[in-house]
């Protein structure tokens, strides 16, 4: 496990947006808050989970894998996107552009990491006031390796912005396990699997069962290859993807889509995504060696 960590912001400086207020209020109606009513009603909203008395009146059926890419201002990289479906990770540390894609929003604690910068608030803040209102989704700050000291961190800040109308991603990283995220787990808060290399493939396939019990969103960050897109779409059933070979290399778009394609066409019965939820183990095949 990681244990190297950057120092993070030493005062909250965020505001929220005037956008934000109006989905907290009941004054708007995004997609996040439409689908959280549509689980409380048919009892897919999670709760089935932890209590045994809610029994799922309607299985969650196998949604497909969509592949996103880190933002290039490479137009014909864009266009190869644009033609296979793919949608844009967009950086809060970088061009605030969407290009016209479906988009979802990072918060720019990785770029920050890898540049050995503490997580910039300031341009969160900025990113999430222009784009987080028309995002599909948005990964909640987190600390790169951090384990649950990241946790803490994320957790204060989706009280920030908890009411915003796409999906809320928790970070989960080395050090973690699934009961340190299930209760804070529905329709409109999913999970990121960040972290390390090793620990991600070890535990995807586990993250993926808990995803399946909460009927929360899964999203895989950092796949790059076939190879990675096949294990995300058979063995942790995600839902979504992002990398950035398709950014650097449009020669790779045709492979890595044809990969998500094969991972649709071919999928695992024992994928987490779609399981009947009686199959779906409580503790989520969580391997031993990690246990807490």
């Amino acid at each position: 496990m990681h244990t190297h960590q950057l120092p993070t912001a030493k005062a909250p400086t965020y505001t929220s947006p005037v956008w934000l207020q109006l989905y907290r209020e009941g004054n708007c109606i995004g997609r996040s808050q439409a689908l959280q009513a549509y689980g409380e009603m048919y009892c897919t909203d999670g709760s089935a989970d932890t209590d045994g008395a809610i029994e799922e009146r309607i299985g969650v059926q196998r949604t497909p894998m969509i592949p996103y890419a880190s933002r290039t201002g490479t137009k014909r990289n864009l266009d190869a996107m644009r033609a296979n479906g793919w949608g844009l990770l967009v950086s809060a540390k970088g061009a605030l552009r969407t290009e016209g894609f479906p988009f979802m929003l990072d918060n720019g604690a990785w770029t920050a990491f890898t540049q050995g910068e503490a997580f910039d608030e300031r341009a969160f803040g900025k990113a999430f006031d222009l784009l987080g209102e028309e995002a599909k989704m948005v990964v909640v700050p987190d600390i790169v390796t951090g384990g649950m000291k990241s946790l803490e961190f994320s957790l204060k800040w989706l009280d920030r912005i908890q009411g915003i109308p796409g999906v809320a991603l928790l970070a989960v990283q080395d050090g973690m396990v699934p009961d340190d995220v299930r209760d804070l787990l529905n329709p409109g808060v999913g999970i990121f699997v960040g972290g390390s290399t090793e620990w991600k493939l070890k535990t995807a396939h586990s993250w993926g069962l808990l995803a399946r019990r909460r009927c929360c969103h899964l999203h895989v960050g950092r796949v790059n290859s076939a190879k990675r897109i096949l294990t995300c779409s058979a063995a942790a059933g995600a839902h979504s993807i992002d990398g950035t070979s398709v950014s650097v290399y449009e020669k790779t778009c045709a492979p890595l889509t044809a990969a998500v394609k094969y991972g649709e066409d071919q999928a695992d019965f024992l994928s987490p995504n779609g399981l009947d939820f009686t199959a779906t183990p409580f503790d989520c095949a969580w391997p031993a060696d990690l246990a807490r």
